[in-house]
C-alpha cells in the first residue's frame, strides 16, 4: 500500500501489560505464542482452517505448527520487527475460535 505507515512494535513492558487480555498466550522474545491441545488430529486441522480464514480476512498470517493433536500459534509483525497491536487483535480472534 502506497503511503501506508509501518506498524509500531510494542515495547516488552507494553506487551507484558496486555497479555492478561489474551489468556493462555505468552511472550517469547518478539512473538506471542499459544499451544493448544485438541481431542483429535481432525479437530486440530479444523481449528487451523478456521484460524486461516480469520487471518486471511485480516491480511495478517500467523506461523502455525501442527504436531498431531497440538497446534502452536506464533504471532509477530515481521514488517515491524516485533509484536504490534495487529498481533493482539489476531490473538484475540484465535482465542475466540478456540472457545
Amino acid at each position: 500500500m502506497a503511503g501506508a505507515s509501518r506498524p509500531r512494535p510494542l515495547a516488552a513492558h507494553e506487551v507484558d501489560g496486555r497479555l492478561p487480555s489474551i489468556p493462555g498466550w505468552s511472550r517469547e522474545g518478539k512473538e506471542l505464542v499459544l499451544t493448544n491441545r485438541f481431542e483429535s488430529f481432525a479437530a486440530a486441522i479444523a481449528c487451523v482452517n478456521r484460524v486461516a480464514a480469520e487471518a486471511e480476512s485480516m491480511d495478517h498470517h500467523p506461523d502455525m505448527l501442527i504436531s498431531f493433536r497440538n497446534v502452536t500459534f506464533r504471532l509477530s509483525s515481521h514488517d515491524a520487527g516485533g509484536i504490534t497491536d495487529r498481533d493482539f487483535r489476531l490473538a484475540a480472534r484465535i482465542t475466540a475460535v478456540l472457545s
